[in-house]
């Protein structure tokens, strides 16, 4: 519907062009979007104010201009189909209202294309290489790598929804200092069992399960890690603990259905030397330089606010330079566009990494950092405490025990991505209106239980060809027939944005106009063509429904 209005826009701001003498911007891109508020109309655009500033001319003008090409001939029998009115608002808006018929019309494709509505081309066939959770395995995932996991599988979903080829990556940390003190917390703890003196270091890693790790290495090695060297145990300890830690990660992302195409090493950097190769063509370059005994990268050249440290100069690398040899091997794989999902404590990494792929010769521009902001959990009113040093925290397979999958994902799009989020563990289990995730299920599975009365009772639904849609008068049916209109414009615009929370607001929407409608009218009682025509009508929400459940990896129960 807005690709049908945006097309006949175009057309009308063509005309407009050619009566003024003037040429139409090669760039011209106009929005065309849903009108929040429906007593100005169905969509508006701001092409008007697009065009004025490449026109130089005045907006409320020209939006009369181009409102005036839609009674000309080569737009006006195009847009005698669609428009009921086009009128001039504001500084220079355009709103439009649409006729009832070509709602109806829309209805008839929703119902054609099924759950495949709203599939977009947005992304043609481009890569995508969408990087997320990529937490340490030096501990369970807790529950803000929930948050994280949710947000990048479903934006993952969507964009392979919207056209794009997508290949989901985890990024191991399983080099540097952390992964050290794991071992070395794994092997003390080891040495306590064993009841030898220890004396466990502020920042070692304190948690219950580093305790299980230790159980299971004094099983499977009993003394003889006492026998060797301190080093040789730790990286025994830091290898298997890491090794059982990360195929813990791996079953509860399988438990919370999200599962990746590559699971790729920070180690395997330094082991195939492209990390050595990375820092070798920034010297050959001039952005990586020696001061005070270490090595510098030219950053600030690039945006940052400073230079910063790649191999300190006792020779140990930084955090920074594996991350640099990352983000090279992942501008090597050829990406038409590289997301990497962060957790918001690492706003001020976004520069020096943005910076380091510029210095290796590369543009910017394929590479979209998003920053997941942190999660609160509670109880009703009461906060729950984590802590995860220390080993005190809430892991995500605790959540998904205690709330189920589903109501775990939906909470964590509740807000958007950017935005701290409070996820009540009570009200993700409560079986009622208050519970979003309930509300939504509970449409589907109230729409497949009308299915059943119609087909207990005998009424037949009419064939599709045979139904007069016009009978569909009701304003809670038209607003219904909008709503399903809405979707593929929700999903270009999620995708296009990198916005999944857009599917949650727009459905949490969409099923209580459904709720609604329900409520107020009978579906199967009065004759023939009106039953017929609101079953389609509400086959066509279940579709919808059924589709951003699919796309938020969260089930469509058929009864609840």
């Amino acid at each position: 519907m807005r690709n049908r209005l945006r097309r006949l826009l175009y057309d009308a701001v063509s005309t407009t062009c050619r009566k003024l003498g003037q040429e139409l911007p090669a760039d011209f891109s106009p929005l065309v979007e849903v009108q929040e508020n429906e007593q100005f109309g169905d969509f508006s655009s701001n092409a008007a104010l697009i065009l004025a500033k490449a026109l130089h001319r005045n907006p409320r003008e020209l939006a009369g201009h181009i409102v005036e090409a839609f009674d000309k001939e080569d737009v006006g029998n195009g847009a005698a189909l669609l428009l009921d009115t086009a009128e001039v608002a504001g500084p220079g808006f355009i709103n439009f209202r649409l006729v009832r018929q070509a709602w109806l019309e829309e209805l008839r494709h929703v119902l054609a294309e099924g759950e495949e509505y709203g599939r977009s081309h947005l992304g043609q066939g481009k890569r995508v290489q969408v990087e997320f959770v990529s937490a340490n395995p030096t501990g369970p995932l807790h529950v803000g790598h929930g948050r994280s996991a949710a947000y990048g599988d479903v934006l993952a979903n969507l964009l392979a929804f919207s056209g794009y080829q997508v290949e989901r990556e985890y990024y191991i940390n399983d080099a540097g200092a952390q992964m050290a003190m794991l071992g070395r917390s794994t092997f003390l703890r080891y040495c306590e069992l064993l009841e030898q003196e220890i004396d466990f270091p502020e920042n070692g890693y304190r948690g219950e399960y580093v305790r299980a790790l230790a159980e299971e290495l004094k099983t499977k090695y009993g003394l003889r890690l006492l026998e060797l060297e301190e080093e040789q145990a730790q990286a025994i300890c830091r290898r298997e603990a890491g090794d059982a830690i990360l195929q813990g990660i791996r079953q509860d992302l399988e438990n919370f259905g999200v599962r990746f195409d590559t699971w790729f090493s920070e180690q395997s950097l330094f082991e195939s030397a492209a990390v050595e190769t990375a820092l070798e063509k920034l010297k050959e370059n001039g952005n990586l330089y020696e001061k005070d005994g270490a090595w510098w990268l030219r950053s600030s050249a690039y945006g940052d606010d400073e230079d910063r440290v790649v191999v300190r100069a006792d020779g140990r690398p930084t955090y920074l330079a594996s991350d640099i040899a990352y983000h090279q091997h992942k501008f090597a794989r050829a990406y038409d566009l590289i997301i990497d999902l962060w957790g918001a404590d690492h706003h001020g990494y976004i520069p020096r990494v943005r910076a380091a792929v510029q210095a290796l010769g590369y543009a910017p521009d394929p590479l979209k950092i998003l920053l997941v902001q942190f999660v609160n959990l509670v109880r009703g009113d009461q906060r729950v405490s984590m802590s995860t040093r220390a080993g005190a925290f809430v892991t995500l397979a605790e959540v998904v025990d205690e709330v189920g999958r589903d109501a775990a994902r939906f909470f964590y799009l509740l807000r958007r991505g950017d935005a701290h989020l409070d996820f009540d563990l009570e009200l993700a289990k409560q079986q009622s209106a208050e519970n979003p995730v309930y509300y939504v299920q509970y449409a589907h599975a109230r729409i497949a239980s009308i299915y059943d009365k119609a087909r207990e009772t005998g009424s037949r639904r009419l064939p599709l060809r045979e139904v007069d849609f016009s009978c569909l008068q009701q304003p809670l049916e038209i607003k219904l027939m909008k709503r399903l209109a809405a979707f593929p414009g929700v999903v270009e615009s999620a995708a296009a944005t990198l916005e999944p929370h857009r599917l949650t607001f727009y459905i949490i929407d969409l099923v209580g106009d459904f709720h609604r409608y329900y409520n107020s009218h009978r579906v199967l009682d009065g004759d023939p063509q009106l039953a017929s025509a609101r079953l389609y009508l509400l086959e066509a929400i279940r579709c919808v429904v059924a589709r951003v459940l699919q796309l938020l990896g969260v089930s469509a129960p058929t009864s609840m």
